[in-house]
């Protein structure tokens, strides 16, 4: 069967029984139906003084176009978990529609271990990123609208951007207001696709409603005529934004096949944005059950370095234990093994991909001190002497490994890593970042770059240097950064997936998001609106006469 079919022929439970299940009461629920809903503020204020349970994190070693089933094994844990008598809870980020209509198909797992309901979650679900893309867009119109009725505030360049959460690379540089009417100014524009936008960021790192509209209002827009900055809370904008925000906040509650709860809220990328679920949920989830199992984007370079050195800073946690997800497929492609012959034996090409896996355990463990076990998803085409031979490699290392295989048995296939977590997230730990706050911010990137990345040095574009200097004086250079740059290497090169030789980071640019308080720094070609692949995924989704829809995976 189908993923789709999988998850049609399961029974769901009502999700009051399942807010029932963790302590939260109807009375607290806005339900969407009868399988989602979203969890009232007045339950994160209640539980504020509960003792916290353990935090996992999932993370994985750097992608490929196969897929290595991130999202699969968190909710193999989380399930894994409950098979073992754990009281459990999952913590995901919202599907954008940009992955689901373009390359990657849907998020919401695989097999037996999925979250549901699948094709709700996938498309619009509650609402939350179009409400994003409505507060973001509503800023772009009050600011072209106060430059046509006279520009008091003399803006002289305005920097942030319009977004829509699609795959459309037509958008990346757009010219607007070119209807030729009277006081209307024309000018270049760009669109970033929602989950890359400020609000995203916002609406994921604000602890509350208050918090939330102070971090709008903070919103770099623009520089004046005078070099002086332009924020959002000069435009009046922060109230309405808020407005639009006031239910998106709240995070969604709905169940795995097994009828685990999750919750599942907000969604930037990790490659170009921050890469994790809300402070909101995590600190919820936290309080709700004994395991939160939550997950960073793409590989633990990216997703899990913001996860730690933004998130885990800006909201007071840290993981318990982290879980780096691998496939045997995975770890041969990184050794140079074709596409076409990635499914053979090979165990030279593994053993030639292993410096991946190894620097992403070498990173967790040794940078960020933190405790580490290797989930190998097992795909059929895996051969003993291959798990065996991983296995030893891995010992040798002093790390754990543990065979999953919940996309075939679901929580039954994840109860060996279950019970490794639960002693591993007792053992001791030196949790550290890798940068400090007082660093500049040179310093910063050039430390992620050596410690995570591993490059030989840094090289900043002339308008790199003119925004860091630029940054600097605003006195801004106390914020983390978000590198975003490609998820499939090391360096900033998508071709370069051995890094075995030298290699630099090339910073071109650098944004100040003042408003969710870091950073970004844009290494490489990597671009904030993704394009569609030449045959997207939207061309197989459809909806029969029933209203079945198909397509989606």
């Amino acid at each position: 069967m189908t993923d789709i079919e999988i998850a049609r022929n399961t029974k769901l439970k009502n999700i009051v029984d399942i807010a029932k299940e963790i302590g939260i009461d109807e009375e607290n629920l806005e339900q969407y139906g009868k399988y989602k809903a979203k969890i009232s503020n007045e339950v994160y204020k209640e539980l504020k003084d509960k003792k916290n349970g353990k935090l996992i994190l999932v993370t994985a070693i750097s992608p490929t176009p196969l897929g290595e089933g991130k999202t699969t094994i968190s909710i193999a844990v989380a399930d894994g978990l409950r098979k073992i008598g754990k009281k459990s809870i999952l913590l995901l980020r919202e599907p954008s529609l940009g992955p689901v209509f373009g390359i990657k198909g849907g998020a919401t797992g695989g097999g037996r271990v999925q979250i549901a309901p699948m094709e709700d979650i996938n498309l619009h679900f509650t609402g939350d990123i179009h409400a994003i893309t409505s507060a973001n867009n509503l800023l772009s119109a009050m600011i072209d609208n106060h430059i046509y009725f006279g520009n008091e505030l003399e803006f002289d360049r305005v920097v942030w951007k319009r977004c829509v959460d699609l795959n459309d690379r037509q958008l990346r540089t757009v010219d607007t207001g070119l209807s030729k009417e009277s006081k209307i100014v024309p000018r270049e524009d760009k669109f970033d696709i929602t989950v890359a936008s400020e609000i995203m960021a916002i609406l994921c790192l604000a602890e509350n409603l208050k918090d939330l509209k102070e971090k709008l209002g903070n919103v770099l827009v623009g520089y004046n005529k005078q070099g002086q900055p332009i924020y959002a809370k000069q435009l009046n904008a922060e109230g309405a934004m808020t407005v639009l925000l006031k239910d998106a906040i709240k995070p969604n509650l709905v169940q795995t096949l097994e009828n685990t709860p999750a919750i599942v809220h907000g969604g930037p990328f990790a490659n170009i944005a921050h890469g994790c679920n809300s402070i909101i949920a995590t600190k919820m989830g936290l309080k709700l059950s004994d395991y939160a199992i939550t997950e960073a984007g793409f590989g633990a370079d990216l997703g899990a370095e913001k996860f730690l050195d933004i998130k885990c800073r800006k909201g007071n946690i840290k993981p318990d234990a982290v879980v780096l997800v691998a496939t045997i497929k995975a770890i041969k492609y990184h050794g140079g093994i074709e596409k076409e012959k990635i499914l053979e034996e090979n165990i030279e090409g593994l053993e030639r991909g292993l410096d991946n896996i190894y620097k992403h355990i070498d990173n967790l463990k040794n940078k960020f001190g933190l405790n580490v076990i290797v989930a190998l998803n097992k795909y059929t085409s895996d051969t003993q002497r291959e798990i065996n031979f991983l296995k030893e490699k891995l010992e040798n290392k002093g790390i754990e490994l543990s065979l999953v295989e919940g996309w075939a048995k679901g929580g039954e296939g994840a109860i060996d890593i279950a019970k490794k977590l639960v002693n591993l997230t007792e053992q001791k730990e030196d949790f550290k970042y890798i940068y400090d706050e007082q660093d500049s911010i040179k310093e910063k990137i050039e430390k992620v770059a050596d410690k995570i990345y591993g490059a030989k040095q840094v090289e900043y574009s002339e308008e790199a240097n003119k925004e860091i200097e630029r940054i600097e004086k605003l006195g801004y250079t106390n914020l983390p950064i978000c590198i975003a740059k490609t998820q499939y290497s090391f360096s900033d090169d998508p071709k370069n997936l051995e890094c075995r030789d030298d290699y630099n980071i090339h910073v071109r640019n650098v944004e100040l998001k003042s408003g969710a308080g870091f950073i970004v720094v844009l290494a490489g070609k990597i671009m904030t609106m993704p394009g569609l692949p030449k045959v997207p995924a939207a061309e197989n989704i459809d909806i029969d006469e029933n209203g079945e829809i198909v397509g989606i995976f």
